[in-house]
């Protein structure tokens, strides 16, 4: 689905994919607001269904930008998958931003924040099937938390636990028809299920990795050696939006630039409930002030650092091989990212 974009200014434009979910919304406010049109560009926005759509236009050449998992930029970049091909992130778009969701089946009294799941399954899970948990992507920070969150209570996927892999808006309707029994996704998907009354939330990615990135900024290198200055005015006006995003004044405004069916198309009250102040669970309520991040200290610099969690918790949950992957600044591109901090602050 492509959505026509609002600021003609010439030129061929700068086709931008995205899936929707709450940590899109610097693409949707940069849309909404005007920002990419400050900067001269004309882009068009390519709503996605999910990851291996966005990681198969990529690689095809149909987008010459995305919001994307951080995994697909090592997947693509380091040849970690079938699909190989010339990529850079200059930027990290926000940190934080997934949750854990369960069916209500399981309930929190017995679960917990998880230290209930081992007794339960080994004493009360009565279905004819595994326990099964999805996530959105192998290559996704979804995939990671799913087996971090399950190891810390002493169970081991796949003998304790089956992960599938399914895009982000179709998780709550799985979990409603008894397909899966829970799932680890980006907002508003949790948030979906916990208004509907048909799941809960046992931890957040903030609880289970503070300070963990999660959507990145995704070139094609075509699109970079072809046209830089479109590239670093595109990741300007991107950190511009996310300086926005997280403006608390802006937040309501935001939330309603969300709900429009062209982004998420989730109603404002299910998209206020993580990115509000509180944050209800569906057995309780958190504080919501670090369930997204999308602008601070330390959050949108693409840093070896920031890499290499993806890159270790791949390896930890056995997608990738115990390998050296070469040199991580030639895919997480801190100058292009000072190109684009220099050009928003002269724009």
């Amino acid at each position: 689905m492509v959505l026509l974009g609002r600021n003609q200014n010439g030129g061929f434009p700068v086709r931008l994919g995205f899936v929707p979910l709450s940590d899109s919304a610097p693409l949707a406010v940069a849309m909404e607001t005007g920002i990419f049109g400050r900067y001269g560009l004309n882009v068009l926005l390519s709503r996605e269904l999910g990851w291996a759509s966005v990681r198969d236009k990529m690689f095809y050449g149909d987008l010459d930008a995305a919001q994307s998992i951080a995994g697909i930029a090592f997947a693509l970049g380091m040849g970690f998958s079938e699909l190989r091909c010339e990529i850079a992130v200059p930027l990290i778009l926000n940190l934080h931003g997934n949750a854990i969701t369960l069916s209500n089946d399981l309930k929190p009294a017995q679960i917990g924040k998880g230290e209930g799941l081992q007794s339960y399954l080994t004493q009360s899970w009565k279905k004819d099937r595994p326990f099964t948990l999805a996530a959105t992507h192998r290559f996704s920070s979804h995939h990671i938390l799913l087996y971090q969150w399950l190891r810390r209570y002493g169970l081991s996927p796949p003998a304790d636990a089956e992960i599938i892999f399914l895009p982000p808006q179709l998780m709550p309707r799985h979990l409603k028809a008894g397909h899966i029994d829970g799932y680890c996704v980006g907002e508003p998907w949790n948030s979906e299920a916990i208004m509907a009354g048909t799941g809960w939330c046992p931890a957040t990615s903030a609880d289970l990795s503070h300070g963990h990135p999660e959507k990145v900024l995704l070139l094609s290198g075509k699109f970079l050696r072809e046209r830089k200055d479109e590239s670093i005015a595109l990741s300007a006006a991107l950190l511009d939006a996310c300086k926005l995003c997280q403006e608390p004044s802006f937040r309501d405004e935001m939330i309603s630039i969300l709900s429009m069916k062209e982004y998420t198309g989730s109603s404002e009250e299910v998209l206020r409930n993580s990115l509000g102040n509180q944050f209800n669970t569906g057995s309780g309520f958190a504080n919501a002030s670090a369930f997204h991040l999308f602008h601070g200290e330390g959050v949108n610099r693409p840093t070896v650092e920031k890499a290499s969690w993806v890159l270790a918790g791949l390896r930890s949950i056995g997608i990738l091989p115990d390998v050296t992957c070469g040199s991580l600044s030639r895919i997480y591109r801190e100058d292009l990212y000072h190109a684009a901090t220099l050009c928003s602050q002269g724009a």
